[in-house]
């Protein structure tokens, strides 16, 4: 039994050694339809990513464009008479409330006043007349302000007084006649205007052009109006 025990210990340990020789043989490689699933996997996800961005671009175009609240209204002198601005775009006043206004808020208490019909810009220019123009310039931005009487006041944004530094106002006089902006005071009835609100509406920013000659044709009806 001694010898047969023996035999058998030394008939493992020779298997043991035969195992330890054997040489260690390599991984075996990834199977090449392996490798081609996980690539196809990488370009799903690669063509995601791009339709996700093209989907972003193009909701970003689609964007609407930011808009304004302002309000239609007409704006009605201390005097009696309705600032009017006729078809052609003429300026000039009357008693009937004909005209409205589009008020577009353009920054803090600054406002473009266009006329809701005819699409033109009401504007001051460096000699103090008013007249009308087809773009949105520096020269179309006013002041809005509100006197002590609750009555508005609209100021050029653009000129005044150089000594005194005194704001040039849109006035119309107790005649009806549309005043130069360097003779109206604030503090006179000429200068003061009453909104009287029509609706509220949504605007599109007016695009800001350089200024050009305004028409001397829109200057010259209104020109024995003007004190």
């Amino acid at each position: 039994m001694a010898a047969l025990a023996s035999s058998l210990i030394r008939q493992k340990r020779a298997v043991k050694d035969d195992q330890a020789n054997r040489p260690v043989t390599n991984k075996r490689k990834p199977c090449p339809k392996s490798n081609k699933s996980l690539c196809q996997k990488q370009i799903l996800v690669l063509i995601s990513k791009v339709r996700l961005c093209g989907g972003r671009k193009v909701r970003n175009e689609k964007r609407p464009e930011p808009q304004l609240k302002g309000i239609v209204t007409r704006l009605y002198s201390q005097h009696g008479f309705y600032l009017q601005m006729q078809p052609d775009g003429t300026l000039g006043s009357t008693k009937d409330e004909s005209t409205q206004f589009n008020l577009i808020p353009v920054g803090l208490r600054i406002v473009a006043i266009q006329g809701t019909k005819t699409g033109l810009y009401l504007a001051m220019n460096s000699e103090g007349y008013l007249y009308t123009s087809e773009h949105f310039t520096p020269e179309c931005k006013f002041k809005e302000s509100v006197f002590e009487n609750y009555y508005v006041t609209y100021s050029s944004m653009l000129y005044r007084q150089t000594q005194s530094g005194r704001s040039w106002y849109i006035g119309i006089n107790r005649d009806g006649h549309i005043m130069k902006g360097n003779r109206v005071k604030k503090t006179k009835g000429a200068a003061h205007f009453l909104p009287k609100v029509i609706e509220v509406a949504m605007y599109k920013e007016p695009s800001l052009h350089d200024m050009v000659l305004p028409n001397p044709v829109l200057h010259q009806p209104i020109a024995h109006q003007l004190n």
